[in-house]
């Protein structure tokens, strides 16, 4: 897809800022990350929770729109989850914004600064509806346009795209977070769960969930899936607003090259 020059530096930047990040020790399946310090995002990200604040279980997703298997995570597993975990007190659930590795990253950062600009109560909508049109837009030769019209029905108005794409603080705050995760916290791909600290990595399943996170439960509140998990547009889903959203305030300088989604589901090293 092509993104002309009056795009932001936000656009342009995004692939060579991966050039710089140089990963530490990966992180195991399994292993444990200190739990003060996940729950102290970088660079001024703020956390937008689902679930209740007193839930036994905190679960950090780590997650890239781009990501196919972080698209089917939200699609066909999410609903469940949610109804079974979060909409029942035992987890309180927090997606972070993972910019994936090479031009793909533009695309991820372009969406994330849509959602945070939507506000909290239309974060989670917007990754959500990015999630269940991926198929459409990533394979789209306008890309550019096909993410603007999703916006549209998101309830931006064409100018709310613009500037939302020119906020370089907001892109300085993905960039932090994305160097927290990789670099202290050993994060390899997309997506990554972090549970109580644990680290779970890969598309998983309800059931593999519920396997890490049942045993740190009190009594008696293991999972039992609901009856109708699994239906079309279920539990997670999200119906496009129709009201617009508030504008970022920030400029930002003209943009210079195409971009592409990349293939791979794991960030540059």
């Amino acid at each position: 897809m092509k993104f002309n020059r009056r795009d932001t530096l936000v656009l342009a930047s995004a692939a060579a800022a991966f050039g710089m990040v140089a990963p530490g020790v990966m992180a195991a399946e399994g292993d444990m990350i200190d739990t003060a310090k996940l729950m102290a995002p970088a660079g001024g990200w703020t956390d937008y929770p689902l679930g209740s604040e007193d839930a036994p279980v905190t679960m950090i997703e780590y997650a890239s729109p781009t990501c196919p298997h972080c698209a089917s995570f939200s699609n066909n597993v999410f609903p469940a989850f949610k109804e079974a975990y979060i909409d029942t007190g035992k987890v309180r659930f927090l997606l972070r914004p993972l910019m994936r590795g090479g031009q793909a990253g533009a695309i991820d950062a372009a969406i994330f600064m849509l959602a945070e600009a939507a506000g909290p109560m239309r974060f989670h909508q917007v990754i959500e509806t990015y999630y269940k049109t991926q198929a459409d837009w990533i394979q789209s030769p306008k890309l550019r346009d096909a993410l603007q019209e999703i916006a549209r029905q998101l309830g931006f108005s064409d100018e709310q795209f613009e500037t939302v794409l020119k906020d370089v603080d907001g892109f300085n705050k993905l960039v932090a977070v994305r160097d927290q995760a990789l670099n202290d916290f050993g994060l390899e791909g997309t997506p990554t769960f972090y549970i109580d600290g644990k680290t779970i990595s890969g598309d998983k399943s309800v059931e593999e969930l519920a396997a890490e996170i049942d045993p740190l439960l009190p009594a008696g509140q293991s999972f039992t899936p609901p009856s109708d998990a699994m239906a079309p547009d279920g539990g997670g889903a999200m119906a496009p607003a129709a009201d617009a959203m508030a504008p970022a305030s920030d400029a930002m300088a003209p943009a210079a090259d195409a971009m592409a989604p990349a293939e791979s589901s794991s960030p540059a090293k």
